[in-house]
């Protein structure tokens, strides 16, 4: 359960709300004492689009501007270099920080 000051609660409501909808539990205090609890109205599973908009906020995703384009779609997928490995490829990006 969080635990916001009124001014908090004030300050950042929009972000707050979206955790509710997330499924979490505010409870509002006033110079320490608990003045209201805010909880979710609807289940967590039904709500997916205020866990969306607090990780987009967190910067940890970023939600795409439209369709992707019809070449990538339509196309055929790159081939492969021969001798070349997947899992090296992978390996080789995350040791470059990609």
């Amino acid at each position: 359960m969080i635990i916001a000051s009124i001014s908090e609660a004030k300050n950042k409501l929009s972000a707050l709300l979206d955790r509710v909808r997330s499924g979490e539990t505010i409870l509002v205090v006033d110079r320490g004492k608990p003045v209201a609890r805010i909880e979710p109205a609807v289940s967590a599973e039904e709500d997916d689009d205020g866990r969306l908009a607090r990780l987009e906020r967190a910067g940890i995703v970023k939600r795409g501007s439209g369709k992707p384009s019809p070449e990538i779609l339509l196309g055929k997928p790159p081939r492969p270099r021969k001798g070349g490995s997947v899992l090296e490829a992978l390996l080789e990006e995350r040791r470059e920080g990609r």
